[in-house]
């Protein structure tokens, strides 16, 4: 291969075998200079040979390749060569149609379009460079497919650029003139299109356009072979090894690969090695592994196996090197450079080595555009401003570019150029040019800077360089913004925080009066938290930076006698950090000696606050009062003092007089706005407010825009102002504005400067021209709620707080909030503000706990209280209000009201009181003792399973019965007991003693067969009685077997121990916890089995015993033998505790309200509570309170409010019986079997079961003992049934009798029978709700009891075969007739169904009176006639007498009841879907919440610019003022970046699954299937599963 720069010689470039004949160029300027190297590579003269003969065939070309500066290197050396002029433009996600090919100016108050890069390459036959097509958005470039493509473009201004050919034949037919009058422009045969780009998806950008790829030739351009960048390199770094060298470029190679790729490893900017060997040559005591970390830093993008993989690379290179870099011990002179002035020659001491380089005097700047902004001038021409970028380039300053980890990866690649060839190309056409390429394009042309600064030619300073900024790349996350193509724009350095001398150092020496066991005791803390490897950890340590510990420092120094603990939980806010988090810092402060001593008198300590003399004192800190020029700027509000307002004042003060800008962080309506205000309105400082939204924008922030007589003007905003005079600036909902907006408070605060839209620039001293200096007296106070769930905001203290000096604003305690309340409510009574202050504080506990979601606050009680001093307005109207109030409205006044007083409607029937009395608690202390069990055993025993021959009950008709099948027993077998855990049943039977276990959905049935457990040795009649037990976890699928007379089982590896003596009866209750409840009646103690432990406690008691209810883990309700007096023995949560002292017992006084209710003998007693909807649904009113529900012969059900927590008066609620159960008389008849007649002792089984989540109680009753004739018609006769269940539904206050089908064979030892149950079936609660009855010929049933489940059941069946149709749709118009009611009535009945308006007439019409129809007022029931409705307005159906709506309810039930009986259905029925919505309001509005809160995090919109329609962007007001369209904004969902890993799975793709595990109490679980339906709608990728 042959080539020759003939260029310079003749007119021919040749290259190998291609000839390029060379024109001279018209604008020789724009010719790259100085880009061809003496000593080309064989692989770029290739590449210039390829781009050579596509340039003669007349095609545009496309070399893609790896991030680096070698494609546009290659396309600038080719067109040096060539001497073509170029046109360069840099894409990015910002680049517009009119950046490519006309943009408006004004000049002289006229409207023009100028050409742009790609017009002027097309008219001027220059080549047109585009680099970084993957970074423009879509369809912007497909404006050039036909440029590209024929040669020809329209243009705004009318104008038309046709292709020279064409042009050159219309020549031949018409003048020029005619031509030109046309508007047709030539394209000229020498135009060219070199486009550069990476490719997608390996690298992150947008995929070309098929129709606009399709015009390119592409060329892939790859990295240099080996062979030629070691040639490059060795004359780069002479004094280098040369095997060093290599193994920089081995390294470089490697991690360049295939197989790096596939690991994850991004590309080595093999680019970049060049610079860093000049680095190297100049600094050869640099280590190897050190300079790869300048260039790799591989330690911040890579994860644990990601650096491992590198260092294996390293170590087989040799390049693991280890050495550090010596770090500069001294500066030893500082002095003014001879050659240039503005530098300095600055001498280090580094390695004992004197080390002079030459450096920049440090020049601050924060970049909004990057290149230049757009103005008008005083006549309103348009023009073009640097921007701080361009300025210091030309100038030759030190560029600092701080937080360039929040500037998206397209906008930071204009600079690509700028770095690494110092070349820049600008907007107005402006050209900056490397230093040495412009002395030489200034010699070639003997030009002098005056003519090239006329054609825009400006050079770059030599001195120039970039400093950039950021926060280190995430790894794994969004936030690892640190890729392949900014790896090669920059060396990196990794900043770490200070060594623990180095940071006592520097805080001794800034802050010399503090302690220096206080500065230790920090400093210790600090490096523990920084040294762990516990996420928690260092999330706290980056709350306490090296600024933070100033401050604090600067802050003890001045008070000595602060806590150092207090300071931390104010530097980290641990008020509001989670109780993890929370715990991990109060344990690191005890492990570093630092207690925050509580103050005895905080509670009662004043904190005066009085201005005298001109001087504010609050507490112990005094200040000057200020003496303003702008008094009517100072806020004045209301404002009660109170002790803890005022604390938090006074640690403002602390630290405002000290110089900070103060952060208040806090809840909602805490009163952060009234501190603030109250404590500028005592230092009588002016204010300047600014309330940030979602939409405020940097613009809004600092300078807001707009357009006068056709001039642009700026309007100084809050802050500018405050800056200027000295005012306080209060930055109000500082969380609701984007992070990258409020990020531009940082340089504010760190250093005082700021750059403005106008180009002025705030600073902290005098020394610049068009700068605004920042007044003394300013100060930011900013505030924000606090960070996480349910506060929707960003993290405003994450972001910032380090800058700021952070104070937590809590809600007062309830001392201070009691007197501050008295305060807005002096008529309120002390009483009523007592139970609104205990009711709020146990609120707020509530949502710190997560029991609620909204955070409740003080504002909402002043609320309260500005309420209730209003004369007439009482506390139930309030609460009706907060009913009414959104979210609200479901957890405050069912909270409310039963714990502080609200009247309840439910009458109670008796009182519960456990007496506490002195002297009874002497006496009634119960001992325990603690002895190990003897274990027997093991035994083996063989499982044998059976075909579970499962029968569906509802296949044709709908029922409570779900399903049935048959357990495997024989005829003379007896079933003794039933129990469930989860899914799983067990059965056990005792003739002989089995145990069977099943699954409610299961196929199998195992037995195991226990007669070698239980021998009959015991002479005479033994009827064993078998108890089943379910272990928990971790003794899942194992389960206890009591047998009264004999011993204890436990499977599966089976094993026992006896008790003494025989009768015992167990308690299961809390088997699931793995301890079980011996006792024996008419004994006094108790044996307590800890099943895990192998101990047994016993408990003795002054009482012997009739029955034991486990009414909670820690109390237990006894009853008494004969007397059936009952107690309540309490003990600790763990028997085995050291500390758990003696058991105690009190006893329970029960006092009657009303008739009716006397000593009540349980036979069932829930050890759960209802939840709080069943609770206010059972007892007709709103209400939170402890309880249990209990059954007896005397009662359907009663519900013991405050039973066992409280010590107060229990109230008892109670559905009575008309008839005690032990007062019916057993009736004969052929439906009872003649065992009722042998019975002689009352049955083991009360077969009497709770279903708190269906607020239910459920009985399985003989025959005998159910109301037959109520229940069955009058010629209807009852079934055979072997027992009816009687479900008590606590919701409705109604009863169902459920038939329980007659088993086909029975056990003939009837006597036996008769001892194990009164009906021929046991009852057991299953855990899906419902309940499992097994006869007693071992028929299992499973039914649905429940109106929520059952309703649910109906649907689903329902949809299997098929619904209802749905009724027409009607439109409802309200309208005033102006008339009262007077009596309600049917009405008329019209023959011919005409549709009635009003009138007080007919049936069936809308918007009248007294009659049945709809939309009107007063009439007894709706009536549907299906006519348009016209509805009576809800105010005046409000006005309706008290009377009228009486007779009205009446006449209502009365048909609603003669209704159902026509349709043959409950009355409960009727109450279905109210029922439904109710008893899971809650959980369904929370658990909306957060999905809507997760999506709308995931989805939140963002701003699109660039947009023809929406709201006009401040940025593009003069584009506007030209006529530009696209100059408006809109708020959209931003598409993803390709190549990004997607954070938030989308809608549309199914890649990225998500799994929610949630729970689902037996309450809500009929609402799964909506719940789930409604969550794929949200989030179709979502796998959805639900833990019942």
């Amino acid at each position: 291969m042959f080539w020759s720069l003939s260029s310079f010689a003749g007119d021919t470039v040749t290259i190998g075998e291609i000839s390029y004949k060379l024109k001279a160029p018209q604008n020789p300027e724009l010719v790259p200079v100085k880009h061809i190297s003496d000593s080309l590579p064989q692989t770029v003269a290739q590449h210039l040979r390829w781009i050579m003969q596509k340039d003669l065939l007349g095609q545009d070309v496309f070399l893609i390749g790896p991030p680096g500066p070698l494609r546009r290197s290659i396309a600038m050396q080719y067109l040096e060569l060539t001497k073509r002029e170029v046109e360069y433009v840099a894409l990015s996600r910002d680049t517009t149609e009119t950046d490519l090919k006309q943009r408006r100016e004004i000049r002289s108050g006229t409207a023009f379009y100028i050409d742009q890069c790609a017009v002027r390459a097309a008219t001027q036959g220059r080549v047109l460079v585009l680099e970084g097509l993957e970074k423009a958005e879509r369809n912007v470039l497909p404006v050039l497919n036909n440029l590209l493509e024929n040669r020809e473009m329209q243009l705004e201004d009318g104008r038309f650029l046709m292709s020279a050919e064409r042009y050159d034949k219309l020549l031949q037919e018409h003048t020029k003139e005619e031509l030109d009058s046309w508007k047709i422009v030539r394209v000229s045969e020498d135009f060219r299109v070199i486009a550069l780009g990476l490719p997608v998806p390996k690298y992150k950008g947008n995929p070309l356009d098929p129709p606009l790829r399709s015009r390119f030739q592409a060329r892939d351009i790859y990295y240099l072979p080996f062979k030629d960048q070691l040639e490059l390199l060795y004359t780069a770094g002479p004094n280098i090894g040369a095997e060093r060298v290599s193994q920089l470029l081995s390294l470089a190679t490697t991690l360049c690969s295939q197989e790096s790729s596939n690991l994850g490893l991004p590309d080595f900017p093999v680019d970049n090695l060049l610079p860093a060997l000049h680095i190297l040559n100049a600094f050869p005591m640099l280590s190897s592994q050190q300079l790869v970390q300048r260039l790799y830093p591989y330690h911040s993008i890579l994860g644990k196996d990601g650096r491992n993989a590198v260092e294996g690379v390293l170590s087989r290179f040799e390049l693991l090197d280890g050495r550090r870099q010596p770090a500069p011990s001294a500066i030893l002179n500082v002095s003014l450079a001879k050659d240039l002035e503005g530098h300095a020659d600055i001498t280090l001491r580094v390695a004992d080595k004197d080390v002079t380089c030459q450096v920049l005097k440090v020049a601050d700047m924060t970049a909004r555009d990057l290149l230049q902004q757009r103005y008008t001038l005083p006549n309103g021409d348009t023009a073009w401003r640097p921007s701080p970028l361009v300025t210091a380039a030309i100038e030759g300053k030190l560029l600092l570019l701080d937080g360039i980890h929040r500037v998206n990866l397209g906008t930071l690649a204009v600079l690509s150029r700028l770095l690494h060839d110092r070349e820049l190309d600008l907007y107005d056409g402006t050209r900056l040019m490397r230093w040495d390429r412009y002395q030489t394009l200034k010699e070639d042309l003997q030009f002098s800077d005056k003519q090239l600064q006329e054609r825009s030619i400006f050079p770059i300073h030599p001195s120039f360089r970039v400093l950039a900024l950021a926060e280190p790349p995430v790894v794994g996350t969004s936030q690892q913004w640190l890729g392949p193509e900014l790896l090669t724009m920059f060396l990196y350095h990794t900043v770490t925080p200070l060594a623990k001398a180095e940071e006592m150092g520097l805080i001794q020496g800034l802050c010399p009066n503090i302690p220096p066991e206080a500065s230790e005791q920090l400093l210790r803390l600090t490096h523990s938290l920084r040294n762990m490897n516990d996420p928690t950890a260092q999330s706290l340590a980056s709350s306490l930076s090296t600024r933070q510990l100033l401050r604090i420092c600067r802050r003890l120094s001045q008070h000595p006698d602060e806590s150092i603990a207090h300071a931390v939980n104010k530097a980290c806010l641990s008020r509001f950090l989670p109780s993890l988090a929370r715990a991990s810092l109060e344990k690191n402060l005890a492990n570093c000696s630092i207690e925050d001593k509580p103050d005895p008198a905080e509670h009662t300590r004043e904190y005066p606050c009085m201005v005298k003399d001109g001087v504010l004192t609050i507490g112990n800190v005094s200040a000057p009062v200020y003496n303003p020029s702008e008094k009517m700027k100072v806020p004045d509000v209301l404002f009660y003092d109170n002790p803890q307002h005022m604390k938090v004042m006074e640690d403002m003060l602390k630290d405002f007089l000290l110089g900070e800008h103060l952060l208040l962080v806090g809840n909602q309506g805490v009163g952060k706005n009234k501190i603030v205000d109250r404590f500028l309105h005592l230092l009588n400082r002016p204010r300047e407010y600014l309330q940030l939204h979602r939409d405020t924008t940097v613009q809004t922030l600092t300078l807001q825009p707009s357009v006068r007589d056709g001039i642009i003007t700026y309007e100084d905003s809050p802050l500018v102002k405050a800056v200027k005079h000295g005012h306080i600036l209060v930055i109000d909902e500082a969380d609701k504005a984007p992070t990258n907006v409020t990020c531009i408070l940082k340089t504010l605060v760190e250093s005082g400067e700021m750059i403005l839209a106008d180009g002025r620039r705030i600073i902290s001293a005098k020394g610049r021209p068009n700068a605004i200096v920042m007044h003394p007296d300013f100060r930011m106070l900013v505030l924000a709620n606090r960070p996480g769930f349910p506060f929707l905001g960003n993290d405003f203290f994450g972001a910032l707080g380090d800058i700021f000096s952070c104070h937590a604003v809590d809600n007062p305690k309830p001392e201070a909030e009691l007197e501050m309340l008295k305060q807005y409510g002096p008529d309120v009574p002390d009483a009523t503000l007592q139970k609104l202050v205990a009711a709020f504080g146990e609120l707020r506990s509530m949502a710190d706990q997560g029991t609620i979601t909204y955070p409740y606050s003080t504002r909402e009680v002043v609320n309260i209280v500005k309420h209730l001093q209003v004369p007439r307005h009482t506390a139930c109207f309030f609460y009706r209000c907060f009913m009414t109030s959104g979210s609200v409205s479901d957890e405050f006044p069912s909270i409310i009201k039963p714990t502080y007083g609200v009247p309840a409607s439910v009458k109670m029937t008796g009182y519960w009181t456990v007496n506490q009395g002195g002297n009874a608690r002497r006496k009634l202390l119960c001992p325990t003792e603690t002895h190990p069990i003897d274990i027997k055993g093991p035994v083996f025993l063989r499982v044998q399973g059976y075909p579970c021959g499962r029968q569906e009950s509802r296949a044709l008709n709908f029922s409570e019965e779900k399903a049935h099948w048959q357990i495997p027993m024989n005829e003379v077998n007896i079933i003794c007991d039933v129990t469930t855990k989860d899914d799983v049943l067990y059965v056990a039977t005792c003739n002989p003693v089995s145990l069977y276990s099943m699954k409610e959905r299961g196929d199998t049935i195992n037995c195991m067969e226990l007669y070698d457990v239980f021998p009959r040795t015991i002479s005479g009649v033994w009827q064993p009685f078998v108890t089943v037990a379910p272990l928990g976890n971790p003794l899942d699928g194992q389960v206890v077997l009591h047998e009264e007379q004999v011993v204890i089982i436990t499977l599966n590896v089976c094993v026992g121990f006896c008790l003494q003596g025989g009768g015992h009866k167990m308690c299961r209750d809390f088997s699931h916890k793995n301890w079980l409840l011996f006792y024996k009646e008419d004994g006094n103690q108790l044996e307590v089995l800890d099943v895990l432990e192998g101990r047994v406690h016993s408990i003795s008691l002054p009482i012997n015993l009739k029955s034991v209810f486990l009414v909670a883990e820690d109390r237990w309700l006894l009853l008494e033998n004969n007397t059936n007096k009952k107690f309540l023995l309490t003990k600790p949560m763990h028997m085995a505790a050291e500390d758990s002292g003696v058991c105690q017992l009190h006893s329970i006084s029960e006092d009657s309200a009303s008739s009716g209710h006397g000593v009540s003998t349980p036979q069932m007693l829930s050890c759960e509570q209802l939840p709080n909807e069943n609770l206010s649904a059972a007892l007709n009113q709103k209400i939170v309170s402890p309880n249990r529900v209990l059954a007896d012969t005397g009662c359907y059900a009663r519900v013991v409010v405050g039973f066992p927590d409280l010590m107060s008066p229990n109230e008892v609620y109670s559905f009575n019986r008309p008839v005690d159960l032990s007062e019916v008389k057993s009736e004969s008849g052929a439906h009872t079997f003649f065992r009722v007649g042998l019975r002689a002792t009352i049955a083991k089984r009360d077969n009497c079961v709770s279903l708190l989540s269906a607020n239910q109680v459920v009985r399985a009753l003989p025959p005998s003992k159910v109301p037959l004739k109520t229940v069955y018609p009058k010629d209807v006769t009852p079934p055979m049934t072997a027992a009816y269940l009687e479900v008590t539904d606590l919701n409705s206050k109604k009863l169902k009798y459920i038939p329980v089908p007659r088993s086909m064979t029975v056990s003939p030892y009837t006597s036996w029978l008769s001892k194990v149950s009164e009906s021929d079936v046991l009852i057991a609660a299953l855990g899906s709700g419902g309940v499992v009855t097994v006869d007693m010929g071992g028929y299992v049933r499973l039914w649905e009891t429940g109106m929520d489940t059952l309703q649910r059941s109906l649907m689903e069946w329902r949809n299997m075969i098929g619904g209802e149709g749905g009724k027409p749709v009607q439109i409802t118009i309200q309208r005033s007739s102006g008339l009262d009611v007077t009596s309600p009535k049917h009405g008329k009945i019209d023959p011919l169904n005409a549709p009635h308006i009003g009138g007080n007439q007919w049936a069936g019409g809308t918007g009248g009176r007294d009659t049945a129809g709809l939309g009107g007022k007063g009439g007894p029931y709706r009536l549907d006639a299906g006519h348009k409705v016209f509805q009576v307005s809800q105010v005046e159906k409000d006005a309706v007498p008290e009377e009228v709506r009486r007779a009205a309810r009446e006449m209502a039930e009365k048909a609603f009841k003669e209704r159902l009986k026509e349709i043959d259905m409950s009355e409960y029925d009727a109450a279905t879907y109210e029922r439904f919505s109710n008893a899971v309001r809650r959980q369904v509005q929370s658990l909306r919440i957060i999905l809507d809160n997760l999506q709308a995090k995931g989805k939140e919109r963002q701003w699109l610019k660039n947009q023809a329609l929406g709201e006009l962007d401040d940025a593009k007001i003069i584009d506007g003022l030209t006529g530009e369209k696209t100059i408006y904004k809109r708020r959209g969902e931003q598409d993803p970046e390709v190549c990004v890993p997607t954070v938030i799975t989308q809608t549309h793709t199914n890649h990225n699954m998500h799994v929610f595990l949630t729970y689902l109490a037996p309450s809500v679980a009929y609402f799964w299937s909506g719940l789930k339906v409604r969550i794929e709608v949200i989030a179709p990728s979502f796998e959805i599963l639900a833990l019942c």
